[in-house]
């Protein structure tokens, strides 16, 4: 049993580096777009988003796929604290264009399941023996300890 959970964090962990390469990728083109102009054939965002609003979301999904994969190449400890506080920044934004400008039938289950799995994924980079070994034990000082 240990040796198929073990296979199951390794899957799992693959499967969070390909979302963040992704996140990272979405967000470079979406700063593509909206700084050069250049349309890729696919939509990347919803129409009804004020450029500002758009902005910040380019800037927190290239921050979060970057930061997971830059952390985890160099072995950051302080990556999984890092993505807790962009994952409550994007589940932020998520909520103010859920009840704000999105229109669509499922847009409330969208935002709950989004919310869902940023702290499945929190749970996991913290929580996990895999990233634990890969970031090492994340500690808690008060104030004036070192």
């Amino acid at each position: 049993m240990p040796q198929l959970l073990a296979r199951l964090s390794q899957a799992f962990s693959y499967l969070l580096l390909l979302a963040a390469a992704v996140l990272l990728c979405w967000g470079l083109l979406g700063f593509i777009k909206d700084f050069t102009g250049l349309t890729p054939p696919f939509p990347l965002q919803y129409a009804t988003f004020p450029s500002g609003l758009q902005f910040i979301q380019w800037l927190l999904i290239t921050l979060s796929g970057g930061t997971l994969l830059i952390g985890y190449a160099v072995r950051w400890p302080l990556t999984p604290l890092a993505m807790i506080v962009l994952f409550a920044c994007l589940a932020t934004m998520c909520a103010i264009q859920t009840f704000d400008f999105l229109e669509n039938p499922s847009r409330y289950q969208d935002f709950v399941l989004e919310c869902i799995y940023y702290v499945v994924m929190s749970v996991y980079l913290v929580r996990s023996r895999r990233m634990r070994e890969r970031f090492g034990e994340i500690r808690i000082l008060a104030v004036g300890q070192t």
